[in-house]
């Protein structure tokens, strides 16, 4: 079996086996040195690029599903148990090129996880049923992300841009085709057969194991896969572009308008310059060092969203760029500004030491994704997936190192052309007369661009240094009339520039050695975390500390940052997220009249009113070392420990903040808040208060049955497997007892957003309109059974299991490790991942459902539902007619029964109890 020896210039230093079974199928074992967990990838070779029939869209991203349908020797069910019993996390996702599984796990389970992986992949096994069951699931999932104005943007610039390549669909798929998928069970065999087959495979292993033993295991499960036929599919090529090319999207609802240029690029190639010159060309003609960016986000504050996405793909790809604008008026001088800056790139070559610093800024920033063996693994398998080679990724860097100014040049003259380039727009209101006119690339612009504190260590061999400055306070200390002022202030420490450097100076001084420094505000915590090379610290520091000791308090930047965070609060999550605005509107009726209640971002007239003056007070008042607590994990040496503990100690002494005081609402029936806002689906958050918080002795209790009544996207809740599996009603299901912000982007909750009160929580992921009463009633029926039946024996035995063993997958990262020791500190408890193990090993089942008796309630709760039609929707709620549940398929004869009796339980909502709020009302 090959070996692969890391060289000195490689970017992965690790040493790879690989090696071909008979059946073509392709496996690459990698130890990464990390200790006790080993993490599978599967990447297989088939995108949205395979669907190649007309009216067939969707199909890649439609078996990421229904690989997690089961085989005749592992049911779902049994699938499941294995997984959970193993305290593994696992998920997939489908790009225009490929589909990747992935699981993360304790060494000792391999084999097992080996084996049922690989039966699924083999014996897959389906009934129209489940087809047609999943098939709604995916509608769900296309539901719930049609509120996101730039995930439409994304679809109509595909659409225009190509003719008859696949990619002009997005991963999902046309609407009109997920909406028919539930008719094409047969066509489904046909994708399934024709693509996933050995030769498109690739079983990436990472992590704590012997590379002889990981292949042999590997050919013992996996050799007996049937290669499949010589199935010859001809992907069609896409015709040269003959552009320019202009779409506009005509937003339903209130919005801020988007424009995007985007550009028929090359297909990705690791060893040559094409693709990688472009790569780095756009990031230092359009990323945070640029002029652009400098001129339209931080001075003119034009746009408050600026970014490249430039993906490889298989195929000739877009190369494109995005930006959000603030004031429609503005926007042809968005789109002038941008094409300036294409003008500027096709003029002459790049200065060489800005090339320089683009390549150092490349290896550094993914050098910074190899601190843990699920992030080595999941970087291997985005590479490997091209040509099934683990140097695929160490060939591109090399390529990256040689690239010449001259390279950049000639990929800008050859791909950034009036005929490669397709624009589009987005926006509620009407955009000024022409916008899409004349677009040509102008003349190349003019415009030149003894301490008193608390410590945290967790000293590790990781080059990669972090430093977390922990400040306890939080939007919770936010003066009554300023909602919003501690997220502002933190937000003008990190991205406000020092009184030494201003924050393009920053940036540009950061962008070579890949450092960031970044804030957090949570209601009682303010963190900002601080990261670089160990090779770089001494020069890192000197950029980022003046930051927190010496603020710019520029009035331009503070200006730019609080429009941001306005939009943040407006567009963001009230306009853009129906499912945080559910979560985030949930927490201010279960915490009102409190110091809880407000959003971190604040409101909107608070937003408004903040001056600098008020930023400049919470500042000097809270961040004092007596409310801090510094963190440090890495190869942190002394001389630079002891640099960072003299710089903080100049730092006021200060008085510690006073402790928020929280009485959450006392709940006496359920009550209902209905926000109308234009939707294409309903989204519901359902919850109650807990005085449960870690430092409580049933912590370890309800997070056992907050796991199995649903865990965070896993398929292994209750609530999931009933409302999501068995009916395809939405997307997910999940359960909370402490707070999860930004839960669509994360599988793990994040540190450092302790609390002294929580509250236990149900998320349930949009669902039709016509469905939502019945999966409120649904969840409710759910959490009773629960409260009322406790769990079994075996469901408190597999939960526990999968907990005590996923506790090392949820906290994988430095980042972090580091956060929930600073959080341990905050709480006064034992380390983290110790404490858990210890609570959980110590827990019978009957404590466990003594505990949910004794804290959760099925009976006294508030809702939240964003829905369309908020009048018929209380109509319903109040009604006390039977829910009925249609399908498109037929449901065994349990479920059924159980949907009879779900749609008899009884609300017992009156009038007084639902409450319609508009959308433009709330945070305002």
């Amino acid at each position: 079996m090959p070996v692969t020896e890391p060289h000195v210039s490689d970017i992965l230093p690790f040493r790879a086996t690989e090696a071909t079974l008979a059946n073509g199928l392709r496996v690459i074992v990698v130890p990464t040195g990390f200790p006790n967990l080993i993490s599978l990838q599967i990447p297989v070779q088939t995108g949205s690029r395979n669907e190649v029939e007309p009216g067939k869209s969707g199909f890649a991203h439609f078996f990421e599903h229904m690989m997690f349908r089961g085989t005749k020797r592992f049911r779902p069910e049994r699938y499941q148990s294995i997984v959970t019993r193993a305290g593994a996390r696992q998920n997939a996702y489908t790009t225009d090129d490929y589909t990747n599984y992935h699981i993360t796990f304790a060494k000792e389970d391999l084999e097992q996880i080996l084996d049922i992986e690989a039966d699924r992949f083999m014996h897959l096994e389906y009934l129209e049923a489940d087809f047609r069951t999943e098939a709604q699931a995916i509608l769900g999932e296309y539901n719930k992300s049609s509120a996101d104005p730039l995930s439409k943007l994304l679809e109509v610039q595909r659409d225009h841009a190509y003719q008859v390549h696949p990619y002009k669909h997005t991963t999902m798929g046309f609407l009109a085709d997920i909406e028919e998928m539930p008719n094409q069970f047969a066509y489904s065999h046909v994708f399934f057969e024709r693509w996933y087959r050995p030769r498109y495979t690739t079983v990436i292993l990472a992590g704590d194991l012997d590379p002889d033993e990981g292949v042999r295991l590997v050919e013992k499960y996996w050799g007996q896969w049937r290669a499949g036929g010589d199935i010859t599919v001809e992907i069609p090529p896409e015709p040269a572009p003959r552009g320019p090319i202009t779409a506009h999207l005509a937003w339903p609802v209130a919005t801020i308008p988007w424009v995007s240029l985007g550009f028929h690029g090359p297909e990705f190639c690791a060893s040559g310059p094409d693709y990688a010159a472009l790569d780095i060309l756009l990031d230092l003609f359009f990323g945070e060092t640029s002029d652009v960016y400098q001129e339209l986000v931080e001075r003119e504050q034009l746009v408050d969203q600026l970014f490249v996405y430039a993906a490889g793909h298989q195929d000739p790809g877009l190369f494109s760029v995005f930006a959000r604008v603030k004031d429609p008026a503005d926007t042809p001088a968005v789109r002038d500004a941008l094409l300036a800056a294409v003008g500027e790139a096709r003029r002459a070559p790049v200065p060489a030491e800005r090339l320089a610093d683009a390549k150092s800024n490349a290896r550094y920033t993914l050098a910074r994704t190899l601190d843990n063996t699920e992030s080595i693994a999941g970087t291997i398998a985005r590479f490997v997936r091209y040509e099934r080679e683990y140097g695929t990724l160490n060939e591109l860097f090399r390529t990256y190192g040689g690239l010449a100014p001259e390279d950049l040049h000639k990929a800008a003259l050859t791909y950034l052309t009036g005929e490669r380039l397709v624009f589009t727009s987005l926006s509620h209101e009407s955009l000024p007369a022409g916008l899409a006119e004349s677009l040509e690339f102008p003349a190349p612009s003019s415009v030149q661009s003894s301490s008193s504190f608390g410590v945290v260590e967790q000293r590790t061999a990781s080059p990669l240094l972090r430093w977390k400055f922990l400040f306890s306070v939080g939007s919770a200390h936010d003066p009554a009339d300023r909602p919003g002022l501690a997220a502002l202030s933190a937000a003008m420490i990190a991205e406000g520039g020092s009184s030494r450097m201003r924050i393009d100076e920053i940036n540009r001084a950061l962008y070579p050695i890949a450092g960031s420094f970044s804030a957090r505000v949570d209601k009682e915590m303010t963190v900002f975390t601080a990261v670089s090379h160990c090779e770089t610290a001494d020069r890192f520091l000197d950029i980022v500390l003046p930051q927190l000791l010496a603020p710019g308090f520029r009035e331009e930047d503070f200006l730019r940052l609080r429009e941001q965070q306005r939009n943040a609060l407006l567009q963001d999550l009230r306009s853009s997220n129906e499912e945080e605005l559910g979560k985030e509107e949930l927490q201010a009726n279960l915490f009102a009249g409190t110091p809880y209640a407000h959003p971190v971002l604040g409101t909107a007239s608070a937003i408004a009113a903040t001056t600098l003056d008020d930023v400049r007070a919470f500042v000097a008042a809270n961040y004092v070392q007596a409310n801090l607590t510094l963190g440090a994990t890495g190869d942190v040496s002394e001389g630079v420990a002891a640099k960072v503990g003299a710089a903080l100690a100049k730092l006021p002494a200060g008085v510690a903040a006073v402790p928020p005081v929280v009485a959450p609402l006392a709940l006496t029936r359920t009550s209902v808040e209905i926000v109308e806002k234009e939707t294409r689906a309903v989204a519901i958050s359902i919850g109650h208060p807990i005085a449960v918080t870690r430092a409580h002795p049933d912590f370890a209790a309800l997070w056992l049955a907050r796991s199995w009544i649903g865990e965070h996207r896993a398929s292994n809740g209750q609530l999931f497997q009933r409302l999501r599996e068995v009916r395809g009603m939405n997307y997910g299901d999940y359960a909370y007892i402490e707070a999860f912000p930004d839960g669509m982007s994360r599988f793990f909750p994040t540190p450092n957003l302790a609390r002294r009160v929580q509250a236990f929580e149900i998320w349930i992921r949009p669902v039709r309109p016509e469905q939502a009463v019945f999966a409120l009633k649904a969840a409710l029926f759910e959490l009773r059974s629960v409260i009322e039946k406790g769990l079994t024996a075996e469901q408190f035995e597999m939960t526990r299991e999968y907990l005590s063993k996923n506790v090392f997958v949820m906290t994988k990262t430095q980042d972090d490790q580091l956060g929930y020791a600073l959080d341990s500190h905050w709480y006064r408890t034992g380390e983290f991942v110790e404490s858990m193990r210890a609570g959980l090993a110590a827990l019978t089942v009957e404590r466990v459902n003594a505990v949910i008796g004794a804290h959760l309630s099925g009976e006294r709760l508030c809702v939240v539902m964003i829905a369309k039609d908020a009048a018929q929707l209380r109509d319903e709620l109040l009604s006390e007619r039977f829910t009925s549940m249609s399908y498109a398929s037929e449901r065994p004869a349990e479920v059924l029964a159980e949907d009879r009796v779900i749609g008899a339980l009884e609300l017992g909502l009156q009038p007084d109890d639902i409450r319609i709020t508009p959308v433009d009302s709330v945070f305002a």
